[in-house]
């Protein structure tokens, strides 16, 4: 067997697996240019990845297991999606170069922290985030900084919502994270009068997809509103079949927007999703904590967005309906697109992702006293 030039280091269980799996696809592409290996510590997590891709899997539960496999596979690079207590286990190698790609781009506090300053390497997506961890980081060297864009947005899933006449307005909520600090949820505050306001517009089609930890959660406020929800929808279904109504659990998030016309959503990577792929349509943001100045000062798509804090859900449904017919951002998304993503069209962040990958592979040879060639050698 081939031995890996870069692992994918994973740690955690598979509750949080989502933050990996929506990487396997790119991984697969980088794998034609560099062979990938997965490595997890949790076998259940080793468990769901089973049939869910074409890499090499390695399982290693133990600290020794892992410097084991790490002696074995002898990789030149470590990519890591998250930032899991256990990644320093991993990091204490210095054999390979290590490089964070966290697993979106987004706003939210928990995207940027010390963490990111034990890596030989931060994979960001653009302009903003490079701003976020300056604002945020004392003593961070901006050169480990790699803007690369965001290549899950070049991958073209299967639509999961079928074709409508009607217009679709898709609520995608985040969940209520680790820490207060890092809670922007709309479920437990306002979820179900946004799915009441959504319903009320005139010829339209709900579809609700929350994040997976949503589905998930063990927080009874969280739990309860996530339920009335799913009422809420099963009920509008049943009084109108011809309509579509949809509460989608499972599947990728970026399957659901082709068939979508707006989207409400807190602040999270799905929003600036969508803003990357249907910057022409409209996206309103959730505000919990009642605080526009700050969204405005740290969000920055809240300022070519509308939003909706508990003071606007009364006049939501007629804010939605005429924004389907009249979209007044269009021209700020298209600038703010900019601000995230640099210039990046579709395919770009691949071919980003690849290279950066590539000058990686290379440098650690050089570092190791070794050719590329030799490295090539080795591994055949």
């Amino acid at each position: 067997m081939q031995k890996p030039h870069v692992i994918a280091y994973f740690a955690d269980d598979p509750t949080r697996v989502y933050q990996l799996l929506q990487w396997l696809p790119v991984l697969e592409r980088l794998d034609d240019t560099h062979p990938v290996g997965i490595l997890v510590r949790d076998p259940q997590t080793h468990a769901v990845l089973e049939g869910r891709t074409t890499l090499p899997l390695h399982l290693a539960p133990g600290f020794a297991d892992l410097a084991a496999a790490y002696d074995e596979l002898d990789a030149k690079v470590v990519l890591y999606c998250n930032n899991s207590m256990l990644n320093f286990n991993s990091l204490l190698d210095g054999r390979m170069l290590h490089v964070h790609i966290n697993h979106g781009e987004s706003d939210k506090q928990s995207m940027v922290s010390n963490n990111a300053k034990a890596y030989d390497r931060v994979f960001v997506a653009g302009e903003a985030a490079v701003l976020r961890h300056r604002a945020a980081l004392m003593e961070l060297d901006e050169s480990r900084l790699v803007r690369i864009g965001r290549p899950q947005l070049d991958l073209r899933p299967a639509p999961l919502v079928p074709p409508s006449e009607r217009r679709t307005v898709l609520y995608a909520p985040t969940w209520e994270g680790d820490a207060d600090y890092n809670d922007y949820t709309s479920v437990d505050v306002f979820g179900a009068d946004i799915v009441r306001s959504v319903l009320a517009v005139p010829d339209v089609r709900l579809v609700y997809k929350p994040h997976p930890k949503v589905t998930t959660s063990q927080t009874p406020a969280i739990r309860e509103a996530h339920q009335a929800i799913l009422e809420l929808v099963e009920r509008a279904a049943e009084a109108e079949p011809e309509a579509g109504h949809a509460a989608i659990w499972q599947g990728d998030i970026l399957a659901v927007f082709p068939g979508c016309d707006a989207m409400i959503t807190d602040v999270s990577s799905v929003g600036l999703d969508w803003l990357y792929l249907q910057t022409d349509k409209p996206i309103l943001i959730t505000d919990r904590h009642h605080d526009a100045e700050r969204l405005r000062r740290e969000v920055p798509v809240s300022r070519c967005a509308d939003v909706i804090d508990a003071d606007d859900l009364p006049g939501l449904t007629a804010l939605l309906t005429d924004r389907l017919a009249h979209d007044e951002h269009r021209i700020a998304r298209a600038a703010m697109r900019h601000h995230y993503f640099d210039d990046n069209g579709v395919g770009d962040s691949t071919v980003r992702f690849v290279e950066a990958i590539t000058a990686l592979v290379e440098k650690r040879d050089r570092l190791r006293g070794a050719s590329p060639e030799a490295g090539l050698v080795e591994s055949a």
